[in-house]
């Protein structure tokens, strides 16, 4: 029986490369074409796998159907949290998960730091989209068209010198977060907040989400805060590998 289920299994991401007929399955296969033909019977009355007029077999929409369906029902916040809490144990600092919502930057879920000096973020409460670190990720990722449009539109309240300007200059950051897979906001909000974040990715390799860790500079200088990047990425990497159940690029640190 289990090798009749690795058989038909095998069968799925052979059709994902194309429309195959009957003595291409069972070549792949290694069988008969009579145990091929059993097997794509089956997979076609569950609808994951299709007959065509031509006689070749495609992927059913049944299975996309599953797909989207297995996506729609993932809980990426209750997915991270146990990553985010680790994290802040292990830093001590305010972690933040993130996501991207009718032009909004959200967060999602907050971890707070050990140390006496809160930050005033809230759950449900929009981020600073044009400084937030994990709104530069999130909005990074965008189709270059939706990206440029909603820098257009957006307003730049300058809340320290070292927020950005204009649109220019956040399509030119956006450019530079995107290339190189992180972002930080350091004084950009808040003169004495800084900041550090990585991307959480889906399924379909986009990001979902973004994470960050958070410091005043009377805790630990912008220095010392960007040390800790590596280990923000890895957890953002094991988000993703729960999340979406693929692996990360292998230039993550």
């Amino acid at each position: 029986m289990s090798q009749t289920v690795d058989r038909a299994l095998s069968i799925l991401p052979l059709l994902a490369q194309g429309p195959a007929d009957l003595g291409r399955v069972a070549e792949a296969l290694g069988v008969h074409k009579s145990t091929a033909l059993r097997l794509l019977r089956t997979l076609h009355e569950h609808g994951l796998v299709y007959r065509q007029e031509d006689q070749r077999y495609r992927l059913g929409a049944r299975l996309f159907a599953l797909a989207q369906e297995a996506v729609e029902n993932l809980d990426i916040r209750g997915i991270a949290h146990p990553h985010l809490v680790r994290l802040g144990e292990r830093t001590g600092h305010t972690v933040h998960l993130a996501v991207y919502e009718e032009g909004e930057v959200l967060y999602i879920d907050k971890v707070e730091s050990r140390y006496p000096v809160r930050m005033y973020s809230r759950i449900g409460k929009p981020v600073a989209i044009t400084v937030a670190a994990v709104a530069k990720l999130l909005l990074a990722d965008l189709p270059e068209a939706e990206r440029r449009a909603l820098a257009a539109k957006l307003d730049y309240p300058m809340y320290t010198p070292r927020s950005i300007p204009n649109a220019a200059a956040f399509l030119t950051e956006l450019a530079a977060v995107r290339e190189q897979g992180w972002a930080t906001d350091l004084g950009g909000h808040e003169e004495s907040i800084n900041c550090v974040a990585a991307p959480v990715r889906g399924p379909d390799g986009r990001v979902a989400a973004a994470m960050s860790v958070s410091a005043p500079n009377v805790v630990v200088t912008a220095d010392e805060l960007l040390a800790l990047l590596p280990l923000v990425r890895r957890t953002a990497d094991a988000i993703t590998r729960d999340y979406s159940g693929t692996t990360p690029p292998k230039d993550t640190p």
